[in-house]
């Protein structure tokens, strides 16, 4: 069952042991926390791991204006943009060198492919991820509704051992990358 931003809020509340709200904007201590804690800490969780669910190639539109320094391209990053993986040349997304500045990723190639996590809509989160993030919401919302840091810190404990649980599951959706240009490798011939 797809969930959004209101329910991942719910549960975490019910986790906690308050009570789920209708709207994060109903106006109650349980929704001025959720909508103020959900938006920064949903985006933190998914930037922490390449989640092959939020896990996107785009080639980016390079910009105009040149940087000031060091190399001669600019290339707007997508609007849903969270963090960088890598970036190549056309059909590479990965072996190009690039620097990521001002909201702009600079590089020297005139044309950039980007690996990149973005923000998926809440109904494409996979179970072992709303877990994650469910857990890790409850222990966030802790201090400010109970004012009580050692439940926070158990249920901090806990979110730790689902996102342990969330990354494994998810690095399990591929192939494992092999390794190349090892030094030991080549020196055994």
């Amino acid at each position: 069952m797809p969930l959004s931003a209101l329910a991942f809020c719910s549960r975490a509340l019910l986790k906690l042991g308050a009570q789920p709200i209708a709207s994060l904007d109903e106006g109650t201590a349980e929704a001025e926390v959720a909508a103020n804690l959900y938006p920064g800490l949903r985006d933190a969780l998914l930037a922490l791991h390449p989640w092959s669910f939020a896990t996107a190639q785009a080639t980016l539109p390079r910009l105009a204006a040149a940087p000031v320094a060091d190399v001669p391209h600019a290339f707007q990053l997508p609007a849903d943009f969270l963090r960088a993986i890598g970036a190549g040349g056309p059909g590479r997304g990965r072996g190009l060198a690039y620097r990521i500045l001002e909201g702009r990723l600079h590089a020297a190639a005139p044309q950039v492919t980007l690996t990149y996590i973005f923000r998926p809509a809440e109904s494409a989160f996979p179970a072992h991820f709303a877990a994650a993030l469910v857990a890790r919401l409850a222990a966030e919302f802790c201090t400010p509704l109970t004012e009580n840091t050692g439940r926070a810190q158990m249920l901090l404990t806990q979110a730790e051992a689902e996102l342990r649980a969330a990354r494994r599951a998810d690095s399990q959706q591929a192939t494992a990358r092999a390794l190349s240009d090892f030094p030991l490798i080549s020196i055994r011939g």
